[in-house]
């Protein structure tokens, strides 16, 4: 494996015992090139050419006070698959808050669970004094990465093939945006919110192919909220207003402490793609909090026109802390699944009499689904969930659900082995909903190594059909993507057409 290494990055980080700084969460800090991955078992397949890219909440400075997992500097890790070959190469997301660090040697802002005095210089997002890390989430649009916080940063770009890092989006709005944006690649454009603790409290935009902000309208909110996605259909986007959200005494003293605020429900806004206002469909439902949607369609019926929406509804969004976690009880329950208990769940809104009805599509415990891009605003059947290990924010496995039988397939990973959220990919000329791949990152604290897994979507119970050597151990992250490279080439002749033009 010929590795091309990079200029090391300055940190301060110490070696610790930190649950999430330590283990399958170490910190990688090195960005290196690879031409081409060895394989370990299996051959890639070669009805597949695109990118598999995954954010990772990656410290590079010791904290200033205790440390949360969701307050790492963002390290994008890719993957680029084409004609039975692969390569990678990892970069840290050049931020103005990591250059400010770089430069000064040490970390200058704290972190989701510090005072906010503790900052050394005015922070960034919805809370006010957290790094503006973009740590969160990456998508692709119109040809570039994006890379998004979800307390609302400034959305920073990269280019996907070379992860050369290009700066903050021009459109990004003063109150940021929030993790989440949503892609429609037939119509080319972007869909995104963001939220803050000033009236209205909670925007919505659309972002054309051109990359130029085509609509930005407020979405009034009773106060300030934390929602966390959003989710489009062809004629709607559809926003969230639940009742886990800041304690407003205590934010009267700069404490920001999430509640759930008893016998508030659950409100979604559904806004027509280019909507103002006073065109928002207001419905209520069962109080819940929901981190993650995994689709959203139109459909017609005898009772009339509805949109169905499909995510993971949590029994318990305010957890009993893990007492057996000492000192770090509340934090591992608050993103411990099994603490939470997220499950498959769909929401169904009647356009004509204002009702919404609701129904469980899977008993199991499970997060970070993904379905066939294709069937992305169109009715699915399938969803590809992760499990993870009780008592950790660790992804140990997958669930392919079939929501019209209820059928279920379960793949357990070995113990000491940890995947990424993992996007399906549809094989070329498929014609089955479940005819694709998944492709995910796998963390082996058995080995201290990393690799590229690609797995069957149709019976992810055979496990992986082909893994590459990874160069080093990388940090366990949060979201992902795929980009076909053919949907790159299309964004990059519509960007010369615009030019010529």
């Amino acid at each position: 494996m010929q590795i091309t290494r990079h200029p090391p990055v300055k940190t301060s980080l110490k070696p610790s015992n930190h649950p999430y700084l330590s283990g399958p969460w170490t910190p990688c800090h090195e960005e290196v090139d690879v031409e081409e991955l060895e394989a370990i078992e299996g051959d890639i397949p070669a009805d597949i050419d695109g990118i598999y890219l995954r954010n990772t909440e990656n410290p590079v400075h010791q904290p200033l006070g205790r440390h949360h997992p969701f307050d790492g500097d963002a390290m994008v890790h890719q993957v680029s698959i084409s004609g039975g070959k692969a390569s990678y190469r990892n970069r840290f997301v050049r931020t103005s808050c990591f250059e400010a660090e770089q430069i000064a040697g040490e970390a200058l802002w704290g972190g989701l669970m510090d005072p906010p005095a503790l900052s050394k210089r005015p922070g960034f997002g919805a809370h006010g004094s957290l790094k503006d890390t973009a740590s969160t989430d990456i998508i692709v649009h119109a040809g570039t990465a994006l890379a998004t916080l979800y307390q609302c940063g400034e959305a920073w770009q990269l280019d996907p093939v070379t992860l050369e890092n290009l700066g903050k989006a021009s459109w990004g709005p003063l109150d940021g945006v929030s993790a989440h944006p949503k892609v429609d690649e037939e119509t080319g454009e972007l869909m995104f919110f963001n939220y803050s603790k000033h009236a209205p409290f909670m925007h919505y935009g659309v972002v054309d192919r051109a990359g130029k902000i085509a609509h930005y309208v407020p979405i009034p909110l009773p106060g300030p909220r934390l929602p966390h996605d959003m989710a489009i259909t062809k004629n709607w986007s559809i926003l969230n207003d639940m009742p886990l959200f800041w304690d407003e005494e205590l934010l009267k003293r700069d404490i920001h402490a999430a509640r759930i605020h008893e016998g508030v429900p659950t409100r979604f806004a559904l806004i027509p793609r280019y909507g103002q206002p006073e065109d928002i469909r207001w419905f209520e439902a069962d109080p819940t909090y929901v981190l993650h949607w995994t689709n959203a369609y139109e459909v017609s019926g005898s009772e009339g026109d509805e949109v169905i929406l499909e995510g993971y509804f949590q029994e318990k969004p305010m957890p009993d802390p893990l007492e057996e976690a000492g000192e770090y009880s509340h934090m591992m329950a608050y993103v411990d699944e099994h603490s939470f208990k997220p499950k498959l769940h769909r929401w169904r809104f009647n356009l004509e009499t204002g009702e919404t009805r609701e129904e469980r599509l899977s008993d199991r415990i499970v997060e970070f689904g993904m379905i066939n891009p294709a069937y992305l605003m169109r009715k699915s059947r399938y969803v590809w969930s992760t499990t993870t290990k009780p008592g950790w924010f660790l992804f140990n496995g997958y669930v392919r659900h079939d929501t019209e039988t209820g059928e279920e397939q379960v793949l357990e990973l070995p113990d000491g082995v940890y995947a990424s959220e993992s996007p399906m990919v549809p094989r070329k000329g498929a014609d089955l909903e479940d005819d694709g791949y998944l492709i995910t990152f796998l963390i082996n604290e058995n080995t201290g190594t990393s690799e590229c897994a690609i797995l069957d979507a149709s019976d992810v119970t055979r496990g992986p059909v082909c893994r590459l050597a990874l160069p080093h151990k990388i940090s366990s992250g949060v979201h992902s993507t795929w980009v076909e490279h053919e949907q790159l080439r299309k964004d990059a002749e519509f960007k010369r057409e615009l030019l010529s033009a």
